[in-house]
């Protein structure tokens, strides 16, 4: 098969590193990918945000599949316009993209299914927001309705900071995803994301992982699009898993269903593991980053396949099987994201790393230049360990770590560590 891969960053390295790897991929094109896919296939200078470019160069080199990674052209409608075109492609259409590009139409939907997750209330103005802070007090959570690349979430310990970041919503600083806003009760316990593969009426597991989302050690800093992660996470025991599937991710497939948007693709539950069992708080459409850069690794499987199987409506029929083995992540990242970043800063030492046993390296925001890798974003490189423990694999990731030359860049030096504790 001939397929595409849409997007640039370290989840899109993750998933060209795996496609190649399946008999039934014969040729690889990535747009516009990064110096990481350019070692698995073609990299394609097209606007993932073109969908008029992309069907058109789908006909051009006869693209069999194309596979969707981030989520900005899924929530656009990217899957239903290459379908217009009679081109299949992995991922949900735009009506059942809105579980990601609408927390407002997530947590209605809960509602309506019986799916357990925070209360709450949506709101667009930011008057009456605040009058619904004040009246339940804090700590609270503000989430901006819209996608906003991991920056649309305030934790907020005080009723001041609550207020403070709906003005700043309403006020214009993330554009059309702060039009309106959506207030959560703050939920108490431990996070997890657990993934699905879905095929509009069935689904099967498709691995558990624990993301860093604070920038820097000991869960302290901003909120990121993730700064590290790891796989499995030990927590997420299979009675757990079974009760995830049966009291969350099947009923959210049904309501789907129910609605004329029956939902294809990957679906990636953000979890709180409460006193009171595990609770939504919010879904993607698609694998997470930099969570995929740690369940490509353990899967067994045959992706293409599996995303095949998903296409086709058969995952009835269908298992995936994985690695016993963990793995664990640790993000490299430009000095000063998630704020502005400075971009052109030379990275050296990734060969070294990726010479050793069992570490993989995936590139997110990378160029090459006259023979010089680059840093050419926030988030920039996944330095990937695998072992027979998490506290096997973080030694490798780090270790990993310590042969890159890269004095512009950080990292969180403490990825796994409750996890490592638990062992």
């Amino acid at each position: 098969m001939r397929i595409l891969l849409i997007g640039s960053g370290g989840r899109e390295h993750a998933l060209a590193w795996k496609i190649v790897g399946s008999p039934l991929c014969d040729t690889l094109f990535v747009a516009p990918g990064n110096a990481g896919t350019a070692q698995c296939g073609i990299n394609v200078a097209i606007d993932p945000a073109d969908h008029a470019s992309v069907a058109a160069f789908c006909r051009d080199e006869r693209i069999d599949f194309v596979v969707v990674g981030p989520e900005p052209p899924l929530v656009a409608g990217i899957v239903d316009d290459l379908a217009a075109a009679g081109i299949k492609a992995f991922g949900p259409s735009k009506a059942a993209a809105q579980l990601e590009g609408s927390k407002a139409f997530t947590k209605e939907l809960c509602v309506e299914a019986g799916i357990p997750t925070a209360r709450f209330g949506r709101f667009g103005d930011a008057g009456s927001a605040k009058a619904y802070v004040r009246a339940k007090g804090a700590p609270i959570v503000v989430k901006a309705d819209g996608l906003a690349a991991g920056k649309g979430v305030v934790v907020a310990q005080s009723v001041e900071e609550a207020e403070a970041a709906i003005e700043d919503m309403f006020g214009g600083s993330l554009g059309a995803a702060g039009r309106e806003v959506v207030i959560e009760q703050c939920l108490f316990g431990e996070e997890a994301s657990f993934f699905a593969l879905c095929d509009g009426t069935h689904a099967i597991p498709l691995g558990t992982a624990q993301d860093h989302k604070r920038a820097f050690d000991g869960d302290k800093g901003p909120n990121t699009g993730g700064m590290g992660a790891y796989s499995p996470a030990p927590m997420l025991t299979p009675a757990l898993q079974a009760q995830i599937m049966r009291e969350i991710v099947r009923p959210t497939l049904a309501a789907m269903k129910r609605r004329g948007a029956p939902f294809v693709g990957v679906l990636f539950a953000g979890l709180m593991l409460t006193a009171e069992g595990p609770k939504l708080i919010e879904y993607n459409v698609r694998l997470g980053d930099p969570e995929c850069q740690v369940l490509m690794p353990r899967l067994r499987s045959d992706l293409v396949a599996a995303m095949l199987a998903a296409c086709d409506g058969v995952l009835a029929s269908f298992d995936l099987r994985w690695a016993d083995e963990a793995a664990l992540t640790v993000v490299m990242a430009t000095k000063g994201y998630p704020g502005p970043v400075e971009k052109g800063s030379e990275i050296r030492g990734v060969a070294e790393a990726e010479e050793m046993d069992e570490v993989l390296v995936f590139h997110a925001g990378t160029r090459e230049e006259a023979g010089r890798l680059l840093a050419n974003g926030g988030r920039v490189l996944n330095v990937t360990g695998l072992g027979r423990s998490i506290a096997e694999a973080q030694q490798r990731a780090y270790e990993a770590v310590g042969k890159i030359d890269w004095p512009q860049g950080f990292c969180r030096r403490d990825i796994g560590r409750r996890a490592v504790e638990r062992e």
